[in-house]
């Protein structure tokens, strides 16, 4: 008799079982290395851009984070969730930030994402998510820098040079015609490390200070785990786009609280924006309302016009939402089918 088929992945292989009693369900785990084949720049953008817009419609929800600090190794953990009714996309992501990996050599993120089927609440894939975190959090800043940002933008600022600052500059650079990068950061040794990925995109490169990049660019994508402002209100010119893309939990920082008093405020998430985001010194001090704060998905659906003027000042909390990270793994389980290389786990 020919061999009984391989279970299809997520799906119970009841063969041998008493009334599948013992069944099994086949789960594919995808590698970082096999996301990155899978999941390309635009492709990020266009998902991350399509779950903004299904949020803002109230189509997709996140479930509030879990984000502490665990004691040991001064490294964060937490939990990041939600659903995208629209698409059918349920699961949770799990990891956070160990500072000591770069003596290590490891990524100072790590995490992983679990999808499950919405439908019967069942383990669906286990993706990889260091790789797929790097590329959703340069597609958000592309996305609110492809809503936001004036036409004529011409200089782009960096402020941090660690690992996520090559995916910020690389998806930075896709969305306005750019001439030259400007970058300063705490830990100048890695710079040259950008000034080369700013060479392969064609764009000059000058490593100058905070206030002069402040002074020269259009826009600014900051990607720091800074705890004390950067960048000052005072500095920032009008008509600058600015994305704080930076490690997100209580007490981080990147700019001062004026900024986002004297700018139009935009986030991937409000909740979280005013808990662990760029904007929760702003809430406290009483700089800015939570009501002043817009969902980057009414940009992009219509409901709200976005920027009004040249001159207007313009700033995206990027909080890193748990939808971005589902909308991306999903992609890459679905590219996965039939694809070499993937390995599968029988739970």
């Amino acid at each position: 008799m020919p061999p009984e088929p391989a279970a299809r992945a997520g799906q119970p292989d009841t063969a041998g079982s008493a009334a599948g009693a013992a069944a099994k369900v086949r789960i594919p785990v995808l590698s970082d290395e096999v996301c990155a084949r899978l999941v390309s720049r635009q492709d990020a953008f266009e998902a991350v851009e399509a779950v903004f817009a299904a949020a803002a419609a109230g189509a997709a929800r996140n479930f509030p984070v879990v984000r502490e600090a665990i004691g040991h190794g001064d490294a964060l953990y937490g939990f990041k969730s939600g659903f995208d009714r629209s698409r059918l996309v349920l699961g949770v992501k799990s990891g956070g930030y160990w500072p000591g990996n770069s003596d290590r050599g490891l990524a100072r993120h790590q995490s992983a994402v679990f999808l499950f089927d919405a439908d019967t609440g069942q383990l669906k894939a286990l993706v990889a998510g260091n790789h797929l975190t790097a590329i959703r959090t340069g597609a958000a800043s592309a996305v609110s820098i492809a809503q936001l940002a004036r036409r004529d933008a011409r200089v782009l600022g960096i402020v941090g040079a660690g690992h996520q600052a090559p995916f910020q500059l690389r998806a930075a650079a896709e969305q306005r015609d750019f001439e030259r990068v400007v970058a300063w950061s705490p830990h100048r040794r890695t710079l040259p490390e950008l000034a080369q990925v700013a060479a392969e995109a064609g764009l000059p490169f000058e490593a100058v200070g905070a206030e002069e990049l402040a002074a020269q660019a259009d826009v600014i994508v900051t990607i720091t785990s800074s705890f004390a402002p950067l960048l000052k209100a005072d500095w920032i010119r009008p008509g600058t786009h600015l994305a704080c893309m930076g490690t997100d939990t209580r007490g981080k920082q990147e700019v001062e609280p004026a900024l986002l008093a004297a700018a139009s405020v935009f986030t991937d998430e409000v909740a979280q924006s005013v808990s662990i985001g760029e904007a929760q010194h702003a809430i406290a001090a009483g700089t800015i309302a939570e009501s002043a704060i817009t969902p980057i998905g009414a940009v992009i659906d219509g409901t709200h016009p976005g920027r009004s003027s040249d001159a207007e000042i313009t700033l995206f909390d990027g909080t890193g939402v748990g939808l971005q990270d589902l909308a991306v793994a999903d992609l890459a389980l679905r590219r996965s089918a039939g694809q070499g290389g993937i390995a599968f786990v029988d739970l």
